[in-house]
């Protein structure tokens, strides 16, 4: 008799699982939790730390800023539609940042930038006047640590999370990011 592949693949299955079994290993992970919160990158999860260097070479993490609502902004002075939001964000920072929300005091950005040089990375914060201070990047590009753990595919992509490190929204934009910063005040 011949052995189909469908055949082979289940054999092979359930090996695995009776091998797992038998060395005591659980056959499904457990996911991590954090004081009652999954670590990850969706909505209702504790957002991955981050810590980079600003231009200055700082290093700044992402649980420095906990306490306030934060835009995690991911994007590139190489990317025109980043380029095209920046003046979007540069305006609700102005307008939000001294503002009480729910499960926050004030709002600001922490930019990770996918660039690969220096010079455009800061000439692109200067032109923009992207006027917060927590910009930061390992260089990388698309290889940034981060960006593969956020799994950035496409930029901009940004996520909303609160005082906690909640991760309230991921990928709001314009005027439903507003919407959503305003749904949030006290």
């Amino acid at each position: 008799m011949k052995a189909t592949p469908y055949v082979i693949l289940l054999t092979i299955f359930l090996l695995s699982f009776s091998a797992r079994e038998i060395m005591g290993q659980p056959i499904l992970a457990p996911a991590k939790k954090q004081t009652g919160v999954q670590t990850g990158i969706h909505i209702g999860d504790r957002a991955p730390e981050i810590v980079l260097e600003s231009p200055k070479g700082e290093r700044i993490s992402l649980s420095s800023l906990r306490g306030k609502l934060v835009l995690i902004d991911f994007w590139a002075a190489w990317c025109p539609p980043c380029r095209r939001e920046n003046p979007k964000l540069v305006r609700l920072y102005r307008q939000y940042r001294d503002q009480e929300f729910e499960n926050a005091s004030g709002f600001t950005v922490y930019s990770v930038s996918l660039d690969k040089s220096m010079e455009d990375w800061t000439a692109a914060i200067k032109t923009d006047s992207l006027e917060w201070d927590t910009h930061v990047s390992d260089l990388k590009g698309r290889q940034s640590a981060p960006a593969l753990e956020y799994e950035v595919r496409s930029i901009p992509l940004n996520f909303l999370i609160d005082g906690d490190g909640i991760i309230l929204a991921v990928g709001e934009r314009g005027s439903a990011l507003e919407e959503k910063l305003k749904g949030l005040l006290k």
